[in-house]
Parts: C-alpha cells; sequence; structure tokens
C-alpha cells in the first residue's frame, strides 16, 4: 500500500502501476489474443487498429484531465501528436529497413512485436535519464531546444536522400564479428547449421532486421525525446504520451506501408514543427512567461502537421490516380 501511495517522480505510485496495467493489458489483447500467430495484417484490419490504439491514447488524455488538469491534458495531446507524427519519420525507415532484408510481410509482424517491446523499454531510460537532466539542470531544457533545430534543420537537409543502410556502422559491426545465413530460416532469429567446425549458432536477417529497427529508435528516440521535453516537463505527461503514441507503431506500419509515398513533404512540416517547439521555448524565456500557452502550442502543432498532410495529399493524387487506372 505505500508503495502505491508513495511518490515516483512527482506522481503517486498507483498512477504510474495503473499506466503500466492498461499498457499491459492492451499489448497482452493485442499480440497475446488478436495476433498470436506470425501473419500478415490485413489492409482492413491495419487502419481499425491503427484508430483503436489512437483512441487509447486520445482516451488516456481524459484520464490525465482528471487527475492532472486540463493544463496537463493538453500538454499530454500536444505531445501525443508530436510523438505519434514523428514516428512517421520511423515508419519510413522500418519500410527501408525491411526492403533491405527482404522481409516478407507475414514475418515483419514477428520483427515488430519484438521490436515494439524493446522499443518501450528503450524509450523509459531515455525517458528517465532525460527527466533527471531537466530536473537537476535548468539550462538541459534550452539545450534540448537548440538541438530541435538541428534536428529539423538535418530532416530538412535530408529530407530527399534515403539512408545507405549497407554503410550502417552497426550493421557492419554485427557482420564483421558473426557468422550470419545469407537467406531466411523461416521466423527463426537464430539458426544452428552444420559448418568445419561442428554446429555454428549464426544470426538470420530477421535478427538482423529486428537489431537495425531498434538502433533506429534510439536515433528517433535522441530527437524526439527532446521535443516533448520542450513541451512539458512532467515526467508522467512525457512517458505515457511518448509510450501510447509508440504502442500502435506496429498497427500504423502495416495501414500505411502501401502508401508512404502520398506523404511526400511530412518531413519538411516535422522540420518546420521541430523548430517551432524550439522557438516557443525561447519565446517563453524572452517574454518571462512560466510556459509558453498550451493552447496555443496544440493550435500551432495541429495547423502544421495538416498543412503538411493536406499539402502532400494535393501534391500527390496525380500519383494515387495512377495507380488505380494502372490497375
Amino acid at each position: 500500500m505505500d508503495l502505491l501511495s508513495g511518490l515516483f517522480l512527482g506522481k503517486p505510485g498507483w498512477m504510474w502501476a495503473g499506466f503500466f496495467a492498461v499498457v499491459g493489458l492492451l499489448i497482452a489483447f493485442d499480440l497475446g489474443v488478436l495476433h498470436r500467430k506470425n501473419r500478415e495484417i490485413g489492409v482492413g484490419e491495419s487502419p481499425r487498429l491503427s484508430a483503436f490504439y489512437v483512441a487509447a491514447g486520445v482516451g488516456f488524455g481524459g484520464f490525465v484531465w482528471w487527475r492532472l488538469g486540463p493544463a496537463s491534458s493538453v500538454e499530454y495531446l500536444t505531445g501525443f501528436l508530436v510523438e505519434k507524427s514523428l514516428a512517421m519519420d520511423n515508419i519510413f525507415v522500418i519500410a527501408l529497413i525491411f526492403g533491405f532484408f527482404a522481409i516478407p510481410r507475414r514475418l515483419q509482424h514477428r520483427v515488430l512485436f519484438w521490436g515494439v517491446l524493446g522499443v518501450i523499454l528503450l524509450r523509459g531510460a531515455i525517458i528517465l535519464v532525460g527527466a533527471t537532466l531537466v530536473a537537476r539542470y535548468e539550462w538541459v531544457l534550452l539545450a534540448f531546444a537548440a538541438f530541435l533545430v538541428l534536428t529539423g534543420l538535418r530532416m530538412l537537409w535530408l529530407a530527399d536522400h534515403a539512408p545507405d543502410l549497407g554503410r550502417n556502422p552497426v550493421l557492419r559491426f554485427l557482420r564483421g564479428r558473426f557468422p550470419i545465413t545469407k537467406r531466411l530460416h523461416g521466423d527463426r532469429f537464430f539458426v544452428r547449421l552444420r559448418t568445419r567446425g561442428g554446429a555454428t549458432l549464426f544470426l538470420t536477417p530477421l535478427f538482423l532486421a529486428l537489431v537495425m529497427i531498434e538502433f533506429c529508435d534510439v536515433v528517433f528516440a535522441i530527437d524526439s525525446v527532446p521535443a516533448i521535453f520542450a513541451i512539458t516537463t512532467d515526467p508522467y505527461v512525457v512517458f505515457t504520451s511518448n509510450i501510447f503514441a509508440i504502442l500502435g507503431l506496429r498497427a500504423l506500419y502495416f495501414a500505411l506501408a502501401a502508401v508512404l509515398h502520398r506523404f511526400a513533404y511530412l518531413k519538411q512540416a516535422l522540420a518546420a514543427l521541430l523548430v517551432f517547439i524550439f522557438g516557443k521555448v525561447f519565446v517563453a524565456e524572452a517574454l518571462g512567461w512560466e510556459k509558453f500557452p498550451t493552447e496555443w502550442s496544440l493550435a500551432i502543432t495541429v495547423t502544421i502537421l495538416a498543412a503538411g498532410v493536406g499539402w502532400s495529399l494535393r501534391r500527390t493524387r496525380g500519383e494515387a490516380a495512377a495507380a488505380v487506372d494502372a490497375r
């Protein structure tokens, strides 16, 4: 009882326990009931599942409103929207990784199953470190904000450049130190094969894809976690909005993998969003505000993202029509 009533990162233990219980139930229902077998998530199923996770994330914002007030709820929804949007960039890279290793759609579910679990643990560790730094050193928040400008400019500069996965240092390290099979072996991450020296444990391309997805998420987390700390410094709001945005990543990938080309200008919108988040921290500092108005922040965030999505769909509608005619 004392554990549940005591404070952890400024919030009662029962609030953290309740959140983890909800997340655990969602994961168990999705991965343990709906998708117990390795199979391709259908075109009709993935949008419904993605919408369910979005609804769950928005619904949790109601709980935040009830316990922490409207200002914290708006910060939660802004953080959830920003992280969900930045996850789109993650999906672009995941699609490239699966294409690079020639992972068929029926096996992609298994990689993303373990990938999402790993991402939750990695994000939790990074957010915990970030919350500790922000609480101890005020200048860290300004450093985060400045870092967002560099991230936004890098995203804008590399918007039309796909990463060269073959030259990735993590992949080169694995290939240089571990035996790796040239082909897939079903849904296995490891396989034991006979060699001249006896039975040897090999890594499979499926495992390499998993490692690359986890590595890329660390990179994305370093970019995105400062963004949400620039929105709110409440560790509970930061962590819950981040995790709820990640939970639906697998369903979002299957829902959008076939139409990623329609979001051609989303990266530019995300770059503008990161620069705005940077700007509002310094505007609040210059005007002597405690923080930038949360309602304005949410409204501007929605406007930037809506403009990016709307412009992308408008500019690529010719490609969509051509694809339909080709059928």
